[in-house]
C-alpha cells in the first residue's frame, strides 16, 4: 500500500442526481431514490473492500424538509426499508452504522430503527458507515457553539482554552477524522452545506455521473484521481 492510499481513511459523498435519473428514465422521483439506495449498497461494499475506514453519505439535509411532503415521506420510508433489508448484511460484514445531524427531529419510526441499527452494529470493526441525516454544516457549527457556550457558563471550560482542536471535540461525532476525499455526483459544483468544518483541506472530486449510476468502477476512478493529487495543505513540496 502506497503512502497516498494509506492516508485515505475517510471518504464523504454527496449523493446527487436521483431525481434527474428518474426523469431521464421516465420514472417517478421515488423510483430514482430507490435506485439510489441500490447504489449505496455497492459503494459501501466497495469502500469496505479497499479498506476505507469511514464512509459518510449525505442522506438527508436540513434543507430537504422544503421538498414536497410526499417525497419526504417516501425518503423516510426508503430509509426504514434500507435499514430493515441491509442491517443483517451490515452485521455479517462487520460494518458499524453511525449518524450525524439533528436526528432527534426525524420521525419516530425512523429514529427507532436507526437507534437499533447503531446499537446492533456498535461493536463492529469492518468499517463505519456514517449517515448524515437532517444534517447541515452550518447547523452543526451552531450546535457546537451552543454546547461550548453552555460548558463555559457552567465553568467546565475557560473561553481562552477554545481552539480548533477543542471546537472539533464538540462536533456531532468527534471520533470522525476529516475526510481526505469528498465526492459529489451529478456535476453540481457546490458543497450544499455539507461538512463545512471538516472539508477544509479535503480533496474534491465532482463527476457528471448521476448517483444511481455511480458504481464501484466510478468509485475506484475517484480514488485513483485522489491518489494522483499533490496535497500540500497550504505548504510547498
Amino acid at each position: 500500500m502506497d503512502d497516498k492510499q494509506r492516508i485515505l481513511r475517510h471518504v464523504a459523498i454527496i449523493m446527487d442526481g436521483n431525481g434527474r435519473w428518474a426523469e431521464k428514465h421516465g420514472l417517478k422521483r421515488v423510483d430514482g431514490h430507490r435506485k439510489g439506495a441500490d447504489a449505496v449498497k455497492e459503494i459501501v461494499d466497495a469502500a469496505r473492500e479497499i479498506g476505507i475506514e469511514y464512509l459518510t453519505l449525505y442522506a438527508f439535509s436540513t434543507e430537504n424538509w422544503k421538498r414536497p411532503l410526499t417525497e419526504i415521506n417516501a425518503l423516510m420510508s426508503l430509509l426504514e426499508e434500507f435499514i430493515d433489508n441491509k442491517l443483517p448484511e451490515m452485521k455479517e460484514k462487520g460494518i458499524r452504522i453511525k449518524t450525524i445531524g439533528r436526528t432527534d427531529e426525524l420521525p419516530g419510526g425512523v429514529r427507532k430503527k436507526l437507534l437499533n441499527a447503531i446499537k446492533e452494529t456498535s461493536e463492529n470493526t469492518g468499517g463505519t458507515l456514517v449517515l448524515a441525516l437532517n444534517y447541515g454544516g452550518r447547523a452543526e457549527i451552531v450546535d457546537s457553539v451552543k454546547r461550548i457556550a453552555v460548558a463555559a457558563v457552567e465553568k467546565k471550560l475557560s473561553p481562552d482554552k477554545i481552539d480548533e482542536k477543542l471546537f472539533a471535540s464538540y462536533l456531532y461525532d468527534p471520533e470522525l477524522p476529516d475526510p481526505e476525499l469528498m465526492i459529489r455526483t451529478s456535476g453540481e459544483m457546490r458543497l450544499s452545506n455539507f461538512l463545512l468544518w471538516q472539508l477544509s483541506y479535503s480533496e474534491l472530486y465532482v463527476t457528471d455521473v448521476l448517483w444511481p449510476d455511480f458504481n464501484k468502477k466510478e468509485f475506484l476512478k475517484a480514488i485513483d484521481v485522489f491518489k494522483s493529487r499533490n496535497r500540500r495543505f497550504g505548504g510547498r513540496k
